[in-house]
């Protein structure tokens, strides 16, 4: 068996920027099993299959895999997917908005596809979320110590510390500085002996409300036992989290908000996440997340039988 995948990199318009995403549009007769080796050898953050087995030109069931295993949920291939079923002429595109339903294993996501010229500009899906947020966290000391940074650095005046869990538990903390966010270097030993685990938090989500790039307004970064000291890994899946815990300050008005965070900087696979959110101050938090992508790759895989 020979299937086409394409690789694309998204929530950026750049080559060989923002996060690879391999996908193959036409999957509907591999198996898992087959699934997950093939996720190994492709060996990116997330390798997504595409079954169609209704023919629906307007729906897509996704089978998401990391080389570790299978995924319920991910939003950077919800971009992937559709920017790819559009491009390589899986969908038939209209300029405008093209609507798509794409369904992972916890859900159905309803996505926006802009189109302009035939070409696909812009992806955006939506999604509600709940929350648990609390605020006794380590002190600022401890989480100075936990990032390698001055405790002068961290934020204690607009926003402060807290933990955000949408499913998975984010220790969120704020710092006055983009270099701040950049400088930052997690310490094990550090993380061991401080009160950091027994809040349940698994991954500290770095924030500053400064960036010196005129697309975003928030520069986020991902930190934690099990990221290496020198990854700044795709910040997606704590978006979720990360719109929860503005909407928990009195800052952040009734209403809807659009914003853009950036992850990484020019020289690391800079990426940028377009949100909004409308914040009615209830237990539901509706998101909608988009960004662009650029196809960067296209080939034949040859897979056993």
């Amino acid at each position: 068996m020979t299937l086409n995948y394409y690789i694309a990199d998204v929530f950026t318009n750049q080559l060989f920027s923002g996060a690879q995403i391999a996908v193959f549009p036409q999957a509907d007769n591999l198996n898992p099993i087959q699934m997950e080796i093939i996720a190994k050898e492709m060996n990116l953050s997330e390798t997504v299959f595409v079954l169609n087995p209704n023919k629906d030109e307007s729906s897509r069931r996704m089978r998401i895999f990391s080389p570790r295993g299978e995924i319920d949920f991910a939003g950077h291939p919800i971009i992937a997917t559709a920017f790819v079923l559009g491009e390589s002429g899986e969908i038939n595109l209209a300029d405008g908005v093209t609507p798509l339903t794409l369904t992972q294993n916890d859900g159905d996501i309803e996505v926006n596809v802009s189109v302009s010229n035939g070409k696909v500009t812009f992806v955006q899906f939506g999604t509600k979320v709940s929350s648990v947020i609390d605020r006794f966290t380590p002190t600022i000391a401890e989480v100075a110590e936990l990032l390698s940074i001055s405790p002068d650095d961290i934020d204690h005046k607009k926003y402060s510390t807290r933990l955000v869990s949408c499913g998975f538990p984010y220790l969120v903390v704020p710092v006055w500085n983009y270099e701040s966010v950049r400088k930052a270097k997690f310490n094990f030993n550090s993380w061991s002996l401080s009160a950091a685990p027994q809040t349940a938090a698994q991954e500290i989500l770095l924030f500053s409300p400064k960036t010196p790039f005129k697309d975003a307004n928030f520069n986020a970064r991902l930190l934690g036992p099990n990221i290496s000291i020198n990854d700044d890994p795709p910040v997606g899946s704590a978006m979720p989290a990360f719109a929860s815990y503005l909407c928990s300050f009195d800052v952040t008005q009734q209403g809807t908000h659009a914003f853009s965070v950036d992850r990484g900087d020019e020289n690391s696979r800079r990426s940028v996440i377009n949100i909004e959110m409308d914040n009615k101050k209830q237990a539901e938090l509706a998101l909608r997340i988009g960004g662009e992508a650029v196809m960067v790759a296209e080939g034949k895989m040859h897979i056993p039988e």
